[in-house]
């Protein structure tokens, strides 16, 4: 059995005092790849160290709505030098947050077309970050659709109905530890929407799933969200990892 944290900021300073070890409890967890969706600037660095040192993880590169500030344009020109430079397994972690700030919401809704951009230039996926955004951030996407676009809805937390407007647009659900949550809300979405549109994340080092809850996240904890899955949709454990595991080898093959 092994698994796939489609979505993990293994880079974050947050690790920094730990983070070989971090990484070796991932592979005694049966975490066979990790997929790194970049921040900012500033994370590309550790970001490649890491890819550089332990290959099974996987460098995304693009910029997280709640970095989109004034200077957007400039910080994407860089970020874009680096599709020259090398390959990428998918753009992100792009998208809309309207949670925190909403000073620069036309700048976010900007920042995600030139994104989507990339993706379909560059015909790899796109991890998508939206958060009290959820219609707007699939509207675009909806308008930016050729054909071509795919990706994750990336922490996915809306309804059954947002859940098939998602994967009607050829994107995947990202489902972490918000699913153990005892008022998470996402057991009708397990229950109504197919296995085949479902990866596995943790978005470490937040949103720790139970038992962890309240702690620092870490791949190695992926494995307690299999579970849950598999509980609400009535499958086996090696179930749910072996249909997760070939959805993300699939999107990002």
């Amino acid at each position: 059995m092994k698994y796939i944290d489609s979505h993990a900021h293994v880079f974050s300073p947050d690790f920094a005092q730990d983070r070989e070890e971090m990484l070796q409890r991932a592979q005694e967890a049966h975490i066979a790849e990790v997929y790194m969706p970049n921040i900012d600037l500033a994370s590309i660095d550790t970001m490649f160290q890491i890819e550089q040192q332990h290959p099974w993880c996987h460098s995304l590169m693009g910029l997280h709505p709640c970095h989109v500030f004034q200077d957007f344009q400039e910080v994407l020109a860089q970020m874009e030098e680096w599709f020259e430079k090398r390959a990428f397994k998918g753009v992100g972690e792009a998208g809309l947050d309207y949670y925190w700030d909403k000073t620069f919401v036309p700048e976010q809704k900007e920042a995600l077309r030139i994104q989507c951009g990339w993706a379909k230039k560059h015909r790899i996926p796109i991890v998508l970050h939206t958060r009290n955004a959820f219609e707007d951030t699939l509207e675009i996407i909806q308008e930016e659709q050729d054909g071509t676009l795919r990706g994750i809805f990336h922490c996915f937390s809306g309804t059954v109905e947002d859940a098939q407007a998602a994967v009607d647009q050829n994107f995947l659900l990202g489902i972490g530890g918000v699913s153990t949550f005892k008022n998470g809300g996402l057991e009708p979405v397990l229950k109504a929407i197919d296995l085949k549109h479902l990866v596995l994340e943790t978005d470490s080092p937040y949103l720790a799933p139970v038992p962890k809850r309240g702690k620092r996240n870490e791949p190695a904890y992926l494995p307690y969200v299999a579970q849950r899955i598999s509980e609400i949709k009535s499958m086996t454990l090696d179930e749910v990892a072996a249909a997760t595991t070939a959805n993300a080898q699939n999107l990002f093959s």
